[in-house]
């Protein structure tokens, strides 16, 4: 949808608004279109934000919450049909061929659980040690992938996520990242 509304002249900025966990292949495929993108945290609400205070055209989460500011305020799954399938029918092409523009890379999302109180959360994303242990981790998966951890806004969690060529690749990734969140929380 991103692509169509540049072609003609509907995508304000040339941006569409996403969030840091929507998926590395979008980027890729919004860099091949010539869409810019900007990351807001998790949430429409955020995304709702940003659009509003740039004045941009279209944003969403990777939930499927996709927002078409000239039509509505928030995600609604009916409008996103229809406009993909308005897209679909000016374009006379597949189904299969207008998504296949995106690939989706493995996401592997570990939930680690941490003590509720006493600032651990903050602790552990302060930490040099987790911190160079993701730097090495992205350096390792290069441009095919990437690293996100952070901790949960309502629950006593730290979540790693990691995206990679393969899931195998994103999953022993994220499994190393996730083992030792554990004694950052008691150091």
């Amino acid at each position: 949808c991103g692509k169509y509304l540049k072609e003609n002249g509907r995508l304000n900025g040339d941006t569409i608004v996403t969030t840091i966990m929507s998926n590395l292949g979008l980027y890729k495929a919004c860099d091949k279109a010539g869409l810019k993108y900007e990351k807001t945290a998790v949430g429409d609400k955020y995304v709702y934000e940003n659009m509003v205070n740039n004045n941009f055209s279209l944003g969403g989460e990777q939930s499927g919450h996709t927002i078409f500011t000239a039509l509505e305020t928030t995600g609604d799954g009916e409008v996103t049909a229809l406009q993909f399938l308005q897209v679909l029918a000016r374009s006379g092409e597949k189904a299969s061929a207008l998504a296949g523009c995106c690939a989706t890379y493995p996401q592997v999302l570990v939930n680690v659980e941490v003590p509720h109180s006493g600032g651990v959360k903050e602790k552990i994303m302060a930490s040099p040690e987790l911190a160079e242990a993701v730097k090495r981790e992205e350096e390792a998966l290069g441009s095919e992938g990437r690293v996100l951890v952070r901790p949960s806004g309502t629950e006593a969690l730290i979540r790693v996520m990691v995206e990679a060529k393969t899931e195998d690749a994103a999953r022993q990734t994220a499994q190393r990242l996730a083992q030792m969140i554990p004694s950052l929380a008691k150091e």
